[in-house]
Formats: C-alpha cells, structure tokens, sequence
C-alpha cells in the first residue's frame, strides 16, 4: 500500500509536486488539451488546503534532440544551444494559472487565510541560486513552477547530484505523475532517496482503477497498441500475446514491425533494441492482428497526393499514415465481441484530418460496444478521444500509455517502486 497525502497529515511544508504537464499545443503554443493539467488541480487543491507551499516541477517534449543555436528562453550559458521555446512549460503554466483564477473566482479553492492561491510564479530553470532563492522565500499558499526538466539531460540519465538538487529546494515530495512512472528518471526515482515521498491524488486513482481492470476476468480481453513512442510499447507486444484474446497493432509500432519482418518498404527501420524485440513477436499468432493495408503519401500533410493500398505494395519514398478501410473492419469485427478493450495511441496521424479516419473510426467502434469495459489511455489517445467528442463513452482514461500498458502488463513501476522503499 503507497503512502498518499490523504493519510499522511502533510501540512505547513515545501512541497516538490512531480506532475505531468506534457500536454498538446497547437502552432501558436496554446495548450489545445488540458486533460493533464486538470486531473493534477485536486492534488494542488488538496495540499493548498492543509497551508504548503508547492514547487511543481514537470518534463515536456525531448529538447536533448535539438541541436540548434537558436533561443529565445533567458537561461544560463551552459545549456543555451540545447534549448528552444518550443520546450518550455511556460504555455502550460499560463493555462494552469487561467484555470487556478477562474476556480478561485468561482470560490472552489479552499479558504483558510492563506496567501492568495492564484499567485503561481514561472522560473526559467528548475535548478540553481535563484529557484533555491525563491524557493527559501515562499509564502504559505504560494507556489512556484519550475522550466522543464529535460532540458538538463541529467534528468533522463537519472544523475544523483540532479535528484539531490531538486530535493534541497523542498522538505516533502509527492509524485502525481503516474504516466511517466515506468521511466527510470531523476524525478521519479531519484529523489525519493532524499525526501519523505507520497502518492498524489492521481497516482492513487491510477492505481486503484488500473488494479480493478488487471483483476478483472471478463473476456474476451482485446488489446489495441498504437502510437508512435516505439521503444515505450514494442516489448509489451509479447506479454499481451499471452494476456489478450486479440491484440490489434497500429501506427508506428505496426509500421516497424512491418517494416523489420519484411512486408513493407524497410526506408525507416528502428533502432537495434527495437529490432531485436520485434524480431521475437511470433507473428503467426492467431492473436496477433497487423494492418492489411494503410493510407500513404509522401508527406505527412497529404499535399501532394493520398492513396489506399495494400502494404505489400507501399512504394518508396511513401509514408504510411493511417489504417484502410480493410483494416478497420477486420479491427471493428473484433472490438464488437470484446467485454473488455483496453487501448493505447492513435492508428494514424490522425492530427492530420485525411488521416484521422483510421483512428476516429476505431474509437467510434469501442465506444458504441456498450458491454464492454473500456479503458483508454496516453496523452495522444486522450487527445484523440477528445477530438472525436468521446472521451466520456471510455470507463476509465489513463493519463498514461506506455506506464498503463506496463502496469497491466504485471510488472511494478519504477516510480511505484520508489515510493515503496520508503515503507519498508
């Protein structure tokens, strides 16, 4: 059993709130999905109650990728040239800040003579003299929002001297970020071995409802992986063979997995690792259902021209886009006789509306199977879902994907593990 905030009388302390905050943004860097964002303010909510002071810290994207001199961030020297506004939270922090005001007009923030809880300050880092500064200045009420975490690769390389520095500018730490909990990162498992650490609200109803479908029996259990984060879902292929009474792969990982076996252009191959575990999915299982033919076009805009075809004859230089028409109703076949669905990242781009098809289809399929159990789950299907008017016809959203998948899957969190260290 994880220790929560709820039973842990945390009061009057700096708390470091591990959110996740890696939400859409559309051109212009407005947050067009505020799903996340939402499912953290009952956490925020709770711990202003009981008079903390909160320190929320977040990633956002991979900027570690960029190599561009080009910045508009006031950081410091060192990290300059790996950094990019398109990566800062600072969008989020307004939409979290729009929305903790209008609670605040509407009354629904507690009120117990603390400082105004609408009062959030942004800091361009969240690491160094002026976040330890700021932080040793905070009022009761108050909260601080730190800049992204990845742009310091000691995050993603779980670095104790990183861990310890984030823990040094708070006394209690609490993880709300179930969705990236499947990941070995400074700010997940790391700082536990500094400061006393609790489940927020959201990673305990996470837990608790992802318990209640693992136990559940009902059959037949269909699995549906999609997406385009490969390394997080490829080896869960394998397991839910095992699990799952049909497994339905789109997107990315089905594209790979065409592509590594031979069935299609072999262009945009992945990486070993990737290789190697597909390489071991059996793909003559009668489990196992692949695309039998897809939309493509040589850009993701569709500009120039779309087709429908079969994946044998996918031609080079062609990207595939979304699922065909074959596909989808060999996909809704199945999904109709399921009594349980659970589903992880969009079939196409869907993004794009000529190649949404695919994935709106499927959701419109799950949604209208009334005796089903239906759990979705991943920061695009969440957008997806919400695109498509659906979100509400799923029992449960999960904010995670890759996290969801390897928590049903049977194996324990990283970020879970963590936490239960400090209970023994």
């Amino acid at each position: 059993m994880l220790k929560n905030i709820k039973g842990s009388n945390i009061k009057n302390k700096r708390v470091l709130l591990r959110c996740d905050f890696n939400v859409p943004l559309d051109e212009k860097q407005n947050v067009v999905d505020s799903f996340r964002i939402k499912q953290t303010i009952p956490t925020i909510k709770y711990l202003l109650k009981n008079k903390n002071k909160i320190i929320l810290i977040s990633h956002f994207g991979n900027p570690q990728k960029l190599k561009t001199k080009n910045s508009s961030l006031k950081i410091s020297e060192k990290y300059k040239n790996k950094r990019l506004e398109n990566f800062s939270l600072m969008p989020i922090y307004l939409k979290l800040k729009e929305l903790l005001n209008k609670d605040a007009r509407n009354n629904k923030l507690p009120q117990n003579g603390a400082a105004k809880y609408s009062k959030i300050k942004f800091l361009n880092d969240c690491i160094g003299k002026n976040v330890e500064e700021e932080s040793k200045k905070m009022k009761t009420g108050e909260i601080l929002f730190l800049e992204n975490l990845r742009f310091h690769k000691e995050e993603k390389q779980n670095d104790n001297i990183f861990a310890k520095k984030l823990s040094s500018i708070a006394e209690i730490y609490v993880n709300d970020a179930f969705s990236v909990s499947h990941r070995q990162h400074a700010s997940i498992v790391g700082i536990p071995n500094y400061l006393p650490s609790f489940a927020g609200l959201l990673f305990e109803k996470e837990v608790k409802a992802l318990s209640k479908v693992s136990k559940n029996s009902l059959k037949p259990l269909v699995v549906i992986i999609g997406g385009a984060k490969i390394a997080d879902k490829g080896g869960f292929i394998k397991i839910f063979l095992d699990i799952a009474d049909n497994l339905l792969i789109g997107g990315k990982i089905a594209n790979s997995i065409l592509s590594v076996k031979g069935l299609c252009d072999k262009t945009h191959l992945p990486s070993a690792q990737i290789i190697k575990e597909i390489n071991e999915i059996d793909l003559t299982s009668i489990k196992l259902h692949l695309p039998m033919d897809a939309i493509v076009s040589p850009d993701k805009k569709g500009d120039i021209y779309i087709r429908e075809t079969a994946l044998g004859k996918v031609k080079k230089g062609e990207l595939i886009l979304d699922i065909g028409s074959t596909t989808i109703k060999i996909f809704s076949d199945i999904i109709r006789e399921a009594k349980a669905i659970v589903w992880a990242g969009p079939l196409g781009l869907f993004e794009n509306p000529l190649f949404e098809n695919g994935t709106k289809n499927i959701a419109k399929e799950i949604a209208k199977n009334s005796k089903a159990f239906k759990i979705a789950g991943g920061g695009q299907t969440i957008f997806a879902l919400s695109k498509f008017g659906l979100r509400k016809k799923f029992d449960y959203i999960s904010t995670g994907g890759g996290a969801m998948l390897k928590f049903l899957s049977g194996e324990k969190l990283p970020g879970i593990k963590a936490l239960e260290k400090q209970l023994k």
